[in-house]
């Protein structure tokens, strides 16, 4: 290929250049404007943090603590710049964020004029409403989080790490982007509605979609969570509940956008309120009395206990409190506005069940509002064309594979059918649609005599092979098998190997999960702790005061847990992967010999992973920290480790003792299984660069560091080599001839 890029394409980027230069030509007078807007957002953000943000942030860290625990927590800056390069980092995004809305403005008409803004004049009530909608949505997510997240999460953090043995003392720049960061995904998760509802509005993302996904969504959601927060369950149910209940009234809010955008009547609040008089009715009571009960009957008394119990410095302050009222005005205030809020909700429910009365699709006959997804097989045959012809390939084939995933083959065969019907129709005359409808008809009867759902995956999987087809002869103009050889020659290969895993993903899923929940559970009860004692009780014993580990990011051990973690769920999950792929491997001559040599592999590479583990903890490990701690406090330096650092310093010097080991083992079971002696001499060079890029990635980001990890692993690899030459007689005779995939 001459390049990437056709000549159309080519154009199209030097015209939008060039539109570009024009577009800012164009505003070039109002970008003064804009840069003062800018400017005075840099400095307003430069001298709040200096006089009031840092405290907040500082008391907001400390305001769920313990009075132990936030007496050890600290927030440091590492380098003398640190403090107002981060101030200055801070004011230049918040000074391009206030900048946006008048660069936007004043570019209005430009935008006008290349079809960016709405021709038609939009009501100023109705962009103000929005943007006030917005900013609320986008408050109400950071305050959330600030609030109510963030106190609870720094307590667990410090705790737990202080239980580990590890301080609370956190850098400024790590302690402030994770504040940041975090609470700016609170905010734009708060933006959740706009964005559901304006994608639903548009057409962009029909409404449907949205519907019918939200099991993906929560778990999504749930997903996120348990990445980025701790691991404790309320912390997460605290991230997850709330964005649960958000995603949820974004499909109310779309819900009625989209019915009001495709009826021609507008909805009828009055009309579902009396329609739900009894549901609003008695939500409203129901509201009132809760709140009345909570303060009267003992309930604010009985949580306040249950959070003095729980450590939590937050407390239910007596009715009126801080008002000027007196506690029974106050109480049937509360009542009153809860009742209110509780009406409220009703109401919003009340409109939302009659929206399935009222929907165009229902009353007004829009065959394109008609959801397919929810008919059976029989209304998907007698739905209108129109309700096909709005879809794509794709959108037909994901609807087919949701109702084989329901067990409704029929029903996906129908989708099929239709949609078909419905584009041949649409492409040709009459004659070519009764021509192309026989085909179907034959297709579907042979279909039939291979058995119906056979001759559905069939037909499915015809239709999704067209795109990796088109994908090839993209790279090949049009010749697959050309599209092989440019890859390498192995597509058909893995693509069959990986194919015989596929029908044991969920016991290599089950396994791996297993495993690395087991050993996040040991390192979060106690295991952390008892592997830095077992080790510092190892220092010298003239170092006084042993050696302090810090956490620098509020979630850098838990981060190094679930690494851990997942290291050691990989190598357990190795294994059983090479189990269920030997069949497919020796049968595409990667490997030969039987799926005995999987035991043989399994036992000698756990064996020389055990063995180089065992010698690396009692000797290696301690020895190299027990030097490295007694020449910082011979030459009078503080003995302060960032846990990440040390922790694997510690993985290196035990299982990569291990991994070292491995290293000759592997090479001679792959010389068992056919890769010959030649073949590891003659390709060292490719080796050293592979082995340099491994080092690059799991090795601190310095070049020194890479070469101390990259030449014990070349060391083991020449071992290897030698081992080899001396069990082959020179190469001249293998432990197995070699495969025949060695050769290509």
């Amino acid at each position: 290929m001459a390049s990437a890029l056709d000549e159309d394409t080519q154009q199209s980027l030097a015209e939008g250049r060039e539109s570009a230069k024009v577009f800012l030509r164009s505003i070039q007078k109002d970008l003064q404007k804009v840069f003062v807007v800018f400017l005075l957002g840099f400095l307003a953000t430069f001298w709040a943090l200096r006089m009031y943000v840092w405290e907040f942030l500082y008391n907001v860290t400390k305001s769920n603590m313990s009075p132990a625990v936030a007496a050890e927590a600290d927030v440091i800056a590492t380098t003398p710049f640190e403090v107002i390069l981060l101030q200055a980092k801070i004011g230049l995004i918040v000074g391009a964020i206030t900048a946006i809305p008048p660069l936007v403005y004043v570019s209005r008409d430009e935008l006008r004029a290349r079809g960016a803004w709405p021709q038609s004049p939009v009501s100023r009530w109705k962009l103000a409403l929005l943007g006030l909608l917005g900013v609320g949505l986008f408050s109400f997510g950071v305050a959330y989080g600030i609030y109510a997240f963030f106190p609870l999460m720094f307590s667990f953090l410090a705790g737990f790490g202080l239980e580990a043995g590890i301080e609370p003392t956190y850098s400024i720049v790590m302690w402030t982007e994770f504040i940041v960061f975090l609470s700016l995904s609170f905010g734009l998760a708060g933006q959740m509605p706009l964005l559901v509802t304006g994608l639903s509005y548009t057409g962009i993302v029909q409404y449907e979609t949205f519907r019918d996904k939200w099991r993906h969504a929560v778990v999504l959601i749930f997903v996120f969570g348990a990445m980025f927060s701790p691991p404790d369950p309320f912390t997460q149910l605290m991230w997850a509940f709330p964005l649960t209940a958000l995603y949820g009234f974004s499909l109310y809010l779309a819900k009625l956008v989209v019915t009001a955008q495709r009826s021609p009547d507008g909805i009828n609040v009055l009309g579902a309120i009396r329609n739900h008089w009894n549901v609003v009715g008695g939500a409203t009571v129901l509201g009132g009395g809760l709140v009345y009960a909570f303060y009267e009957y003992g309930g604010r008394t009985a949580v306040n206990d249950l959070l003095r119990l729980t450590g939590s410095s937050w407390r239910f302050l007596e009715p009126g409190a801080g008002l000027g009222t007196d506690p029974v005005t106050a109480t049937t205030g509360y009542a009153v506005a809860w009742a209110l809020a509780f009406a409220a909700v009703a109401t919003l429910w009340a409109v939302y069940a009659d929206l399935d009365t009222t929907s165009a699709g229902y009353q007004y006959g829009d065959p394109t509002a008609i959801d397919v997804g929810e008919l059976d097989a029989a209304g998907v045959r007698a739905a209108p064309d129109e309700a096909f012809a709005a879809m794509d390939e794709g959108e037909s084939l994901a609807l087919a594979q949701a109702a084989i995933d329901d067990d409704d083959p029929e029903k996906a065969q129908a989708i099929l059918d239709r949609f078909d019907e419905v584009s041949e129709s649409g492409e040709g005359d009459a004659g070519d649609a009764g021509d192309a409808s026989a085909g179907n008809a034959d297709g579907s009867a042979a279909a039939g005599d291979a058995g119906g759902e056979g001759g559905l995956m069939g037909t499915m999987q015809n239709r999704t092979s067209r795109a990796s087809s088109t994908f090839l002869s993209e790279f090949t103009d049009g010749d697959e098998e050309e599209a092989e050889d440019d890859i390498g020659g192995y597509y058909t290969d893995l693509k069959f190997i990986f194919d015989s895993l596929r029908s044991r993903s969920f016991r290599l899923v089950a396994v791996f999960g297993s495993v690395m929940a087991a050993v996040f559970t040991w390192l979060y009860l106690g295991g952390l702790a008892t592997v830095r004692n077992d080790l510092e009780s190892r220092v010298p014993a003239e170092i006084e005061g042993g050696i302090n580990i810090i956490t620098l990011h509020p979630v850098e051990a838990l981060i190094f847990m679930v690494k851990f973690s997942v290291l050691v769920g990989l190598l357990a999950v190795f294994p059983v992967v090479l189990y269920y792929a030997w069949p497919a491997l020796r049968e595409r001559g990667f490997v030969a010999g039987r799926i005995w040599q999987v035991y043989l592999w399994t036992g000698a590479l756990f064996g020389g992973m055990l063995g180089g583990f065992a010698l690396g903890y009692a000797y290696i490990a301690p020895g190299l920290i027990g030097w490295l701690v007694t020449d910082a406090r011979l030459a009078d330096m503080v003995i302060t480790y960032q846990v990440s650092d040390f922790l694997w310093l510690v993985i290196y010097t035990t299982i990569g003792i291990g991994f070292l080991a491995d290293i000759p083992i592997a090479m001679v079971l792959l010389n068992k299984a056919g890769v010959p002696y030649r073949t590891f001499r003659s390709r060292w060079r490719e080796v050293t660069i592979g082995i340099m890029l491994f080092a690059a990635v799991f090795t601190p980001a310095d070049v020194i560091t890479m070469f101390l990890a990259t030449l014990p692993l070349m060391a083991a690899y020449g071992v290897g080599i030698g081992v080899l030459f001396l069990v082959t007689l020179g190469g001249r005779r293998n432990l197995s001839p070699p495969s025949k995939a060695i050769g290509r």
